[in-house]
């Protein structure tokens, strides 16, 4: 896994004014079209996985930097901006904030006709990077946005965040689809959030054993695990074990047992992708792995901006509506002009960011 930054995300209430949202659909969809217009599709996938680049965007749209708000608010504005351009971009934007990220699958379904790469392919890639971090990866917050960017050819990223109901803080997960070599260990492009605390890392390199000897237990009967389990809860265990003990129930976890018993799964990324194996689930059978094969899993927490239009709470200044809708005009009008053979407009852009 590459870090490429750090980022604390308080959680804030209210929502994005209405004024605001559409300009930062505007502008949203601009900067995507130049970005796509000077290098590719595959590029802005590759920079929206970037969590400097990321919060970077969302400050330029004018959202607020420290807030959690700015995850769940650009890709609803980048979303919302390139409906009806993704023929001509071929840039796709799926999922979203809570009920909406459930529609994931059937959004990329639905545009499956404009797209050279299997659907399917896509929505495996979609469902696991949610199941990695709500599963596999325990660091205590519960996911409740996800969002799926990718191209015609199959080039994805996901961006998705989890809330710590204790903390009030959110945390902001990265992947990229190129440097994915195993949903199982080390997927992430990054993981932002400074916050840290106890956690089960069934992903992490050095759990690789511990992966192995979970999808065998998966196999075992389920009366063999629960005894294991109930066997633990009467032993003098180490603070870590006792917190992740503490919620698991081992007889309520008998249904899904006899389903992995049924299904067999021969990997740890199968054992995943079987309906209803949680974080329960897993950090049982983590547990049971530990005290039947001396095999631990990693508790190592894997967690590791700037200005242009001001903030919705007036932080650091109010946004200047009109500043705001002259850069739009400007940035508009630039891709335009190149689209036409006429490149001034946008290489006079490019040469800005040369003046010190």
């Amino acid at each position: 896994m590459r870090r490429t930054g750090t980022a604390e995300l308080p959680l804030h209430y209210g929502s994005c004014p209405r004024w605001l949202f559409r300009r930062m659909s505007r502008l949203a969809r601009v900067i995507a079209e130049i970005v796509v217009y000077e290098f590719g599709p595959e590029q802005l996938v590759r920079k929206l996985s970037d969590p400097f680049f990321f919060q970077a965007f969302g400050c330029v749209l004018g959202f607020d930097w420290h807030s959690s708000g700015l995850t769940t608010t650009l890709c609803g504005a980048l979303k919302e901006g390139l409906k009806g351009t993704e023929e001509d971009l071929g840039i796709f934007v799926a999922g979203g904030k809570g009920a909406t990220s459930r529609k994931t699958p059937s959004e990329i379904e639905a545009f499956g006709h404009l797209l050279t790469k299997d659907p399917r392919d896509l929505i495996y890639a979609s469902r696991m990077a949610a199941k990695v971090d709500s599963a596999a990866l325990q660091d205590g917050y519960q996911l409740y946005h996800h969002c799926f960017v990718f191209t015609r050819e199959g080039f994805w990223a996901v961006v998705q965040q989890g809330l710590n109901e204790e903390t009030r803080y959110a945390r902001r997960y990265h992947w990229l689809g190129e440097e994915v070599q195993s949903f199982v260990c080390e997927p992430h492009q990054a993981i932002c959030s400074d916050a840290r605390g106890e956690v089960l890392n069934m992903v992490a390199q050095e759990s690789h054993r511990a992966r192995s000897t979970t999808a065998l237990l998966a196999q075992e009967r389920p009366d063999r695990l629960i005894s294991q389990l109930k066997r633990l809860q009467g032993l003098k265990l180490p603070p870590r074990h006792q917190v992740l003990l503490q919620d698991i129930h081992p007889d309520r976890l008998n249904k899904i047992f006899l389903k992995t018993y049924e299904q067999q799964p021969q990997d740890f990324e199968s054992l995943l992708t079987i309906g209803g194996v949680g974080r329960k689930t897993i950090r049982a059978l983590s547990l049971v792995s530990e005290l039947v094969y001396g095999v631990s899993a990693s508790f190592r927490d894997p967690a590791r901006y700037s200005f242009a239009h001001g903030g919705k709470d007036g932080y650091p200044y109010p946004v200047d509506r009109t500043n705001y809708d002259q850069n739009i005009q400007i940035l508009e009008t630039a891709i335009s002009k190149a689209r036409m053979g006429n490149r001034d407009k946008l290489e006079a852009i490019k040469r800005l960011r040369l003046v010190q």
